[in-house]
């Protein structure tokens, strides 16, 4: 069975993107949309960000449209009060999405089975850039007989106490989670492939507050002059910076800075060992 609606603007995508751009549109008086593959938004945060994940930019950068957040809130937001402000947010505009909507040219209902065709002037795409988990393949992986778990998956160190545990991938949550199983007691190495920059969160705090009026390579040396200061030579540990500044680098790559939460003590420490990757191997 065939069900078809028109709107103005469909949104894919209920997490604080989409909840903002419909509230945006909606206070326009916008026909809007919002379909969402989970059963509830802000799913990202709900089922797949592990248990110590905290906000890395300050709250006023994630502030949504038309709700402050509440007074006395950290500057750097627990994982559990941002999805309570992404809750009160959906509650007080009322927003509804449609959930367990798989959109592909033509949407699915995984309720009742119909197939809904939407109609729109508008798309707008807001399933955020980490919506989907990669897992790359290695040669060995189908005869390796330990447990293999993606970000997605992780929320905490705990059951890792004493197990060896090889981290592979070094953004931010690969460098977190590092720093969690160490934290439990996890023999704990990651690969580092390429170069990346680290900073820490009162630094992004202040580039991204210089930023406001000052040119974005200006920023990148101050944050790299800084970095260097706070974090010294990191190639001893296997850590490289890139040519490019943090965020000319963001922006040539999409490759976001590491917002260091005490991983690079770890290392220095020993308790975290950086394993390079090249086209040979681990080293």
């Amino acid at each position: 069975m065939e069900v078809k609606k028109e709107v103005v603007v469909l949104i894919v995508g209920a997490g604080p993107s989409g909840l903002a751009t419909s509230v945006c549109l909606s206070k326009l008086s916008v026909p809007n949309i919002i379909l969402e593959k989970e059963d509830c938004a802000g799913s990202l945060w709900k089922k797949r960000a592990y248990d110590r994940l905290h906000l890395h930019l300050a709250k006023k950068y994630c502030e949504l449209p038309y709700m402050q957040y509440p007074p006395n809130t950290d500057t750097f937001m627990r994982k559990d009060v941002f999805i309570k402000y992404l809750d009160d947010y959906q509650a007080q505009f009322d927003v509804k999405p449609l959930y367990r909507r798989c959109v592909q040219i033509i949407a699915k209902n995984g309720l009742s089975s119909e197939t809904e065709i939407y109609i729109a002037k508008f798309i707008v795409v807001a399933t955020g850039e980490n919506s989907q988990p990669f897992v790359p393949q290695f040669p060995g992986m189908e005869s390796f007989n330990g447990e293999m778990v993606h970000s997605s998956e992780y929320k905490n160190g705990s059951v890792y106490r004493d197990r060896k545990v090889l981290v592979v991938g070094c953004g931010n949550s690969g460098m977190e989670i590092s720093y969690d199983l160490a934290s439990y007691g996890a023999k704990t190495s990651i690969v580092v492939r390429s170069p990346f920059h680290v900073l820490n969160k009162d630094l992004v705090y202040t580039m991204m507050n210089l930023l406001s009026f000052l040119p974005m390579k200006l920023v990148d040396v101050i944050a790299v002059f800084l970095s260097r200061l706070a974090y010294g030579n990191l190639s001893r540990y296997g850590i490289h910076r890139p040519r490019s500044g943090p965020f000319s680098y963001k922006k040539e790559t999409g490759r976001t800075p590491v917002v260091d939460v005490g991983t690079v003590q770890k290392i220095r420490e020993g308790a975290i060992r950086v394993n390079k990757l090249d086209m040979l191997g681990l080293e």
